[in-house]
C-alpha cells in the first residue's frame, strides 16, 4: 500500500514541477515579447532624435553665416550699418606684434 501513495505523492511532485515551469516559461516568453516592443519604440524615438539633431544642426548652421546674421540684425534688432565717423580702424596683426615688441624692449632698458 506504500508504494501507489508514493507514486501518487510523486506523481503530483512532477505535475506541479512541470505546470510551474511551464507557467514560468510564459511569464517569462511575455516578458522578453514585451521588451522587444519596448526596444523598437526606442529605436524609433532615436532614429526621430537623429534626425531633429540632424535638422537642428543645419539650421544652426545657417544662423553662424554672416548673412543670415545681418539679416537677423536689419530686421529683428533694427540695426543699420555704423556711420563713417563711428569706424575706428584697428592696426594690422604686424604693427601690433612691432608696438608689442617695442614696449618689451623699452621696458627692459628701463629696468637697471
Amino acid at each position: 500500500m506504500r508504494r501507489p501513495r508514493t507514486f501518487i505523492l510523486l506523481w503530483t511532485l512532477a505535475t506541479a514541477a512541470t505546470v510551474s515551469a511551464f507557467v514560468l516559461h510564459l511569464a517569462l516568453h511575455g516578458r522578453i515579447v514585451s521588451l522587444g516592443y519596448d526596444l523598437g519604440r526606442s529605436r524609433a524615438e532615436q532614429a526621430r532624435l537623429r534626425e531633429v539633431k540632424r535638422v537642428l544642426e543645419v539650421e544652426a548652421a545657417s544662423y553662424r553665416t554672416p548673412e543670415r546674421v545681418e539679416i537677423v540684425a536689419r530686421t529683428l534688432l533694427a540695426m543699420e550699418p555704423p556711420p563713417p565717423e563711428r569706424i575706428v580702424p584697428l592696426p594690422a596683426a604686424s604693427e601690433r606684434r612691432e608696438a608689442a615688441l617695442a614696449q618689451t624692449a623699452e621696458g627692459s632698458r628701463e629696468k637697471p
